[in-house]
């Protein structure tokens, strides 16, 4: 009987399915376009969105006014990629890691005394995920309540007594949410909207797109990134 051949397969076999169309390069934080379900760079199609509202690949139009918000992770193929090329996961976490530094805060406190800055995992009730994401790059956020906004009687939410926090850079807005809702001590009814340079930001968005789309290319240079908070405006 015939012995089975065995094919071995070289990286460069799936390139065609594990390359960016924009930047040419492996997908870093692959990123679909779901009208299309074509796949880039994260990076890369956020960037093109600024510009543009079509697919770079095909041409379609994919969202009339805001295609960021049809755009969803691939971690899946993520982990794939990682697997099949060898030190990626590695180099992209050193380029992600230096690219925080340099946008750490140089303001005075920012690296002052662990204790005196609060933490979203360390103000988690559950002990069992307190190393979640601690290894993930960190952000500085203030979060701050919208003044004059016509709050009145039970629509009232207060400032935090501690508005400055750090945080992993993939959190999103949904945890956010919930920690205010636990600072403030909300009923769990009690909905909130965030918004970053005046707009309402989606709760799966997580600091660093906001930073990187709504921060960030605005041309704000100011650090920490600020992020408000209000009663939700119901404008059914």
């Amino acid at each position: 009987m015939m012995a089975a051949t065995h094919r071995k397969h070289l990286v460069k076999d799936f390139n065609h399915f594990i390359t960016c169309y924009v930047c040419k390069g492996y997908l870093i934080k692959p990123t679909t376009v779901t009208e299309c379900l074509h796949t880039f760079c994260k990076s890369c199609i956020v960037q093109h969105f600024e510009e543009s509202n079509e697919c770079p690949k095909c041409g379609i139009q994919v969202h009339e006014t805001n295609p960021l918000e049809m755009l969803r992770l691939d971690n899946t193929l993520e982990e794939i990629i990682f697997k099949l090329v060898p030190g990626l996961r590695e180099s992209e976490q050193q380029r992600e890691m230096e690219f925080w530094k340099r946008n750490k805060s140089r303001e005075n406190g920012e690296d002052g005394p662990r204790s005196k800055r609060a933490r979203l995992d360390e103000d988690d009730d559950d002990g069992a995920d307190r190393d979640y994401h601690r290894s993930d790059p960190q952000i500085a956020i203030c979060l701050d309540c919208l003044r004059n906004n016509g709050q009145v009687g039970e629509n009232t939410v207060k400032g935090l007594m501690k508005k400055f926090i750090r945080c992993s850079t993939r959190v999103t807005v949904g945890t956010i949410k919930k920690f205010l809702s636990l600072k403030l001590k909300l009923p769990s009814s009690y909905e909130l909207d965030v918004l970053c340079n005046g707009e309402i930001m989606g709760k799966d968005h997580t600091m660093e797109f906001i930073y990187m789309t709504r921060w960030r290319l605005r041309g704000e240079n100011a650090y920490p990134m600020v992020l408000e908070y209000r009663p939700r405006i119901d404008f059914g």
